[in-house]
């Protein structure tokens, strides 16, 4: 069944009251849900619903149509690009690489996000942090300079780095509302420790880090706003995990090893884009809707883009329940036992991706689906357009095609179902980048 067949009443007065009832159950880590926390919890998610698109096929056609229209635009301009010392090679990169200004323009970037996520703006209205110390000593009283102490501030932040660094996160990061990581000019390493989280919090972007090597944390007392302090239970080890959050904008970071998952996104979070990154070496890559008991992600909006899912990867690229996913041209190589996954009903739109599987005679198979019979699995919305398949891949389709809202489709919607011949070329600088002061990108 598609999203869009759920009548967005029906679905506010349940999300509302699953979001009620579950608070207390699911604890995401916090030994003890005080007053502060029970607000947070239910603003986050009235943020989450008004959010959510009622009708998310216009965003993945308004998506492609950006696309079509660059891949028209880019056989015109690429030599003068060239010239310029510009490679940005997809429309998000395009809205802000070519800038040799960039590091004097760094907010500009907020107004590059697409799909989802594309109201996102992160710390666009505040000033500029600038994080100058790679310690991680203090959860309590977090010390100036570091990027605790920057994250917990209540103001909108553009966060940025004085210079190269690791940082060893001894605890979980959590995030307040309205932040920009922003890494470009410096080589950021967050490794070695706990990773991000970003719960109960909205307008949150995330550019140009590494994050690898995450390990569970033990848990305590943690700050996790100027004025709240609240005792965490031992963390799972996910590298970025988002929970109940909504308007979410993760773009060029390079992702590996962790513990659990590399990017979880549960609880009702949605209006989130994933772009850019580069994930290496991992099982469990990127979760979207934890529980099929937890209809509340009905409301769950994702957009998965331009990301390349490498070497060493074995499933979940993404693992998907109940929501509405696009993911679109995305480059996929080698899976060791599946790409993309799911449970719970959710509609996934595949749209010019390129499929690379593996030798194995058994894991040629993109998708895989658990906990439903065929008889009830068929009905699922699971479609692939576009898409190009190579040694041996396929998609397994299940359900309606997808309704568009705009009929007849013009030529600048449709170009972006080509075979994926176009993917090397939109994810060629997936990843973190290595940005020089004075030079495009």
């Amino acid at each position: 069944m598609a999203l869009t067949n759920i009548t967005f009443s029906t679905l506010v007065l349940l999300g509302f009251l699953l979001v009620v009832e579950t608070i207390p159950r699911s604890s995401a880590k916090i030994a003890n849900y005080d007053e502060y926390l029970q607000k947070r919890a239910e603003e986050s998610f009235e943020a989450s619903l008004k959010a959510f698109n009622p009708k998310p096929e216009e965003v993945t056609e308004d998506f492609n149509e950006l696309v079509g229209a660059e891949l028209l635009s880019q056989n015109g301009t690429r030599r003068n690009l060239r010239e310029r010392g510009c490679r940005a090679t997809n429309p998000i990169d395009q809205c802000w690489r070519c800038d040799r200004n960039w590091a004097r323009n760094r907010k500009r970037l907020a107004d590059c996000a697409r799909g989802f996520g594309h109201r996102t703006t992160g710390g666009k209205m505040g000033r500029i942090y600038v994080v100058t110390d790679p310690s991680d000593d203090d959860m309590v009283n977090p010390k100036p300079g570091t990027l605790r102490h920057a994250v917990i501030q209540p103001e909108p932040l553009w966060i940025i780095f004085s210079h190269h660094m690791i940082i060893r996160l001894r605890q979980e990061l959590i995030f307040t509302s309205h932040k920009t990581i922003d890494g470009r000019g410096a080589q950021v390493h967050i490794a070695y420790g706990a990773g991000l989280t970003l719960q109960f919090v909205q307008n949150v972007i995330i550019h140009n880090v590494w994050i690898h090597d995450i390990i569970p944390a033990s848990g305590g007392m943690i700050r996790d706003a100027i004025n709240h302090l609240g005792y965490r239970t031992r963390s799972d080890g996910d590298a970025i995990s988002v929970y109940s959050s909504s308007n979410i904008w993760i773009d060029h970071v390079s992702l590996s090893k962790s513990t659990d998952g590399l990017i979880d996104v549960i609880e009702a979070s949605t209006a989130i884009t994933i772009s850019n990154c580069k994930f290496n070496h991992h099982n469990d890559v990127m979760l979207l809707g934890a529980h099929d008991s937890d209809a509340k992600d009905a409301i769950m909006q994702v957009t998965v883009a331009f990301n390349r899912f490498g070497q060493g990867l074995i499933q979940r690229m993404p693992r998907c329940r109940w929501g509405f996913f696009h993911v679109v041209n995305n480059d996929y190589s080698h899976w060791e036992l599946y790409a993309i996954g799911g449970s719970a009903h959710p509609t996934i739109l595949s749209q010019g991706n390129r499929f690379k599987a593996s030798n194995g005679r058994y894991i040629k198979e993109v998708t895989k689906r658990d906990y439903a019979p065929k008889s009830e699995w068929m009905k699922w919305q699971w479609r692939s357009e576009g898409d190009l398949f190579m040694n041996g891949a396929f998609f397994t389709e299940s359900g309606p095609p997808i309704k568009y809202t705009r009929n007849p489709l013009t030529a600048r919607n449709t170009i972006q179902f080509r075979p994926g011949t176009f993917v090397g070329r939109l994810t060629r600088f997936a990843g973190a980048l290595k940005c020089n002061i004075g030079r495009p990108c």
